[in-house]
């Protein structure tokens, strides 16, 4: 996990030329910091951090990337101001009344994961309609991280497993990474190829632990509301030109 920086100017035909990432992770950091720095009130941040959101998604379908995971609200967000949790809710509501109609005819299918049954009844509402209304669509698979916790995650895994064995439909010796993997919120998708965090914190932040076990993070310092398809772009040539290895070792 290392800051990256560079001098030649690299373009969206530089990454065209080689396979790209069929899932791309984003933390989406620095609303906040992106605002004080300004002076402006924290909720000016997060409105500039849905418009970054818009774009990247974008850029995404122009590309052709299948899986596109975003962290728009963690478990441990509910500590924050009540002021801002529900700006944060309102936002979320906002920005679905705004982009779900061109969502749907760019073909994004918006999936939410986390534990959305403990959102606020009109934010879940929506949500739900976002999810039935674009369930059919193949473009693009957007995963809205909200309420999310990777501990809480495999936790809930762990009980619908232990449910199952409980019934009777499972036994112990049954029990791998493949059957785990079917429990989780991105069931039926690839792990992240790429994870990247604007801010320049190196940390996970709770955010998919089972599925970034062999995933490249890519760092910037960039805060996520100046955060441009430009920084995806050197992400993903950064990306490209690393050797993965999954653990084993290339002798060629």
């Amino acid at each position: 996990m290392a800051f990256f920086s560079r001098k030649k100017s690299i373009n969206k035909e530089d990454i065209l030329a080689k396979p790209l990432p069929k899932h791309i992770a984003i933390i989406m950091d620095g609303n906040g910091r992106w605002a004080s720095k300004r002076g402006l009130p924290r909720v000016a941040g997060h409105r500039a951090g849905v418009e970054s959101l818009k774009n990247i998604v974008q850029f995404c379908l122009d590309i052709k990337i299948p899986y596109l995971t975003v962290y728009a609200f963690s478990t441990e967000n509910w500590k924050r101001p009540k002021e801002e949790v529900s700006t944060l809710m309102n936002l979320i509501i906002e920005y679905i009344q705004r982009e779900l109609d061109i969502l749907h005819r760019n073909g994004v299918r918006i999936n939410p994961i986390g534990k959305i049954e403990d959102l606020p009844e009109k934010t879940l509402e929506y949500i739900i309609n976002a999810r039935n209304s674009t369930q059919e669509n193949d473009k693009l698979v957007l995963n809205v991280a909200l309420n999310y916790g990777g501990r809480t995650e495999i936790t809930q895994a762990v009980s619908l497993i232990c449910q199952k064995i409980k019934k009777g439909e499972l036994t112990c010796e049954e029990i791998n990474e493949e059957l785990i993997g079917q429990f989780l919120y991105t069931h039926n998708q690839p792990d992240p190829d790429l994870m990247i965090r604007p801010s320049g914190e190196m940390r996970i932040s709770n955010f998919l632990l089972w599925q970034l076990a062999y995933t490249e993070f890519w760092v910037t310092n960039v805060l996520w509301p100046d955060f441009k398809p430009q920084h995806l772009v050197d992400a993903i040539y950064d990306f490209q030109n690393r050797e993965r290895r999954f653990g084993g070792l290339n002798f060629s």
